[in-house]
């Protein structure tokens, strides 16, 4: 995603090495009418979520991403969960090898970070 890597300012073989630091949230859906319940979801989940993972996987993550789809949402948890709004997708989808299918699911980019220098560990691999 161009405008996730742009905000990180890596490049192709520095992704590849630590994009296991990044947590994609694919799937957030709340249907109860409760005000803030999803945000607050959020927020519970990822005071837990670098703890969790690390216990887990083995990974320590620095930040979480998330795709909302603008035609259909328009991601007010994870903007009140304190998410950055990074821009938008090209709207081709991971599965378009071909390069075929600009605009068809525009999608904007949404990422939190999990620890205070997350761009900084993502670009150049160092803590602190």
């Amino acid at each position: 995603m161009k405008v996730r890597d742009q905000w990180i300012g890596w490049d192709d073989a520095t992704r590849k090495l630590r994009l296991q630091h990044v947590v994609n949230n694919s799937r957030f859906l709340v249907l109860a009418k409760i005000r803030n319940l999803a945000s607050t979801l959020l927020s519970c989940v990822l005071k837990r979520l670098r703890t969790d993972w690390q216990g887990h996987y083995g990974v320590e993550p620095w930040v979480v991403e998330t795709l909302v789809d603008r035609q259909r949402f328009h991601g007010g948890c994870y903007r009140a969960a304190n998410f950055i709004v990074l821009g938008e997708t090209s709207g081709r989808g991971r599965m378009d090898r071909a390069n075929q299918r600009h605009g068809a699911a525009v999608k904007t980019v949404m990422v939190y970070p999990l620890v205070k220098d997350a761009t900084k560990r993502l670009k150049d691999g160092q803590k602190g």
